[in-house]
C-alpha cells in the first residue's frame, strides 16, 4: 500500500487495519465532536474534508491541523480543573463553547456551577497549525488507494500543503494580548491549548524567556502543550508542558513592551516636572 502524509482522517488513524473507508467518508463523522466534521470545502460546503492530523517535516512528525482534534476524550478540560480555584465538591462542571467577551470570542469556558449559578470559570482557547496550499489531493490519493472512487483530477493534482508557522503563532499571541486583559481584570484564568510542535516554534520565534516554565496558579495566562502519541495504531493526547504568565508577559512576547515603557516614561517625566521643594512631603 502506498504511503500517505495523512495521519488521521475523520478521526480514524490512516494506518488502522480493516477500515471501511468508503463508509467512513460517506458518514463524514467526527468522533471528537460527536457530529459531522465541521471542516468543509469552500467550493462544496456539503463535503467535509475530515483531515485531523498530517505528517510534516523532515522527521514526518504528526502535526494536528484541526482544533477540534484537541477535544479528544475531553482531556484538555479535565487538565484545567485545578484553575477553578472556587470549585468545590458537589459543584457541577460545564463546558460551554464559543462565547463573546470584551476582546474577542473564547472557544470554550469550563465552568463550576452550583444550583444553576456559575461559581467560577476558566476560558480555554484551542490553536492548531494553519496550513498553506491544500491537503485535498493527498486526501483523495489516500482514498483512491483504499478503493474509494474519487475524481481523477484531484489525484493528478500537483498541489501540496505546508505549515503557516509564523502567522499561526503571531495571530494567536496578538489575540491573547487582547483577551487576557479581561481575565486578568476579573482575576480569572485563560488557557491556550496547543500541540508541542506549535509551542516549540513560539518559543523559538518570539520572546518567551520570561515565561514561567513552572505554571503558577497566580498567573492569569496559562499554556498547556500536548504530545500526540502514537502506539498500537492509535493516537492519544498527553499533557507535556504547562507554562504561565500575565498580560504584560504576553505583550513582551510580541514586542509590545516598548509601548508600556513609553507610557511609564511619560508618567515619570510628568511627575518629575512637577516636583519641587513645595511638593516635598515633610513630617
Amino acid at each position: 500500500m502506498a504511503t500517505t502524509l495523512l495521519s488521521e482522517l475523520f478521526t480514524v488513524p490512516t494506518d488502522a487495519e480493516a477500515q471501511n473507508w468508503k463508509a467512513i467518508v460517506a458518514k463524514q463523522h467526527c468522533s471528537f465532536l460527536g457530529r459531522k466534521c465541521l471542516k468543509v470545502r469552500k467550493s462544496e460546503p456539503e463535503i467535509s474534508i475530515g483531515t485531523c492530523t498530517v505528517k510534516y517535516g523532515r522527521e514526518q512528525g504528526d502535526v494536528i491541523i484541526c482544533p477540534y482534534r484537541l477535544v479528544e476524550r475531553r482531556k484538555i478540560f479535565l487538565d484545567c480543573i485545578h484553575l477553578l480555584t472556587l470549585h468545590e465538591p458537589g459543584n457541577d462542571l460545564h463546558v460551554v463553547p464559543e462565547l463573546s467577551i470584551p476582546g474577542g470570542t473564547i472557544d470554550y469556558f469550563l465552568a463550576s456551577v452550583r444550583n444553576g449559578i456559575v461559581i467560577d470559570f476558566v476560558g480555554i482557547e484551542l490553536q492548531t497549525l494553519d496550513t498553506t496550499g491544500t491537503v485535498w489531493p493527498e486526501r483523495q490519493r489516500f482514498l483512491q488507494a483504499h478503493g474509494v472512487k474519487v475524481n481523477p483530477k484531484d489525484t493528478a493534482s500537483t498541489k501540496t500543503f505546508g505549515m503557516n508557522w509564523k502567522m499561526t503563532a503571531k495571530t494567536i499571541l496578538v489575540q491573547l494580548h487582547h483577551k487576557i486583559k479581561t481575565f486578568e481584570h476579573l482575576n480569572k484564568h485563560l488557557v491556550l491549548v496547543v500541540q508541542n510542535h506549535l509551542l516549540t516554534y513560539m518559543q523559538s520565534a518570539f520572546a518567551f524567556d520570561h515565561i514561567s516554565k513552572t505554571a503558577r496558579l497566580g498567573d492569569p495566562m496559562h499554556f498547556h502543550s500536548y504530545l500526540l502519541e502514537h502506539s498500537e495504531r492509535q493516537y492519544q493526547l498527553k499533557l507535556a508542558e504547562r507554562l504561565s504568565t500575565d498580560s504584560a508577559g504576553i505583550a513582551t512576547c510580541i514586542g509590545l513592551q516598548a509601548e508600556a515603557k513609553i507610557e511609564m516614561e511619560i508618567i515619570v517625566k510628568a511627575i518629575q516636572a512637577k516636583i519641587s521643594d513645595r511638593t516635598l512631603l515633610s513630617i
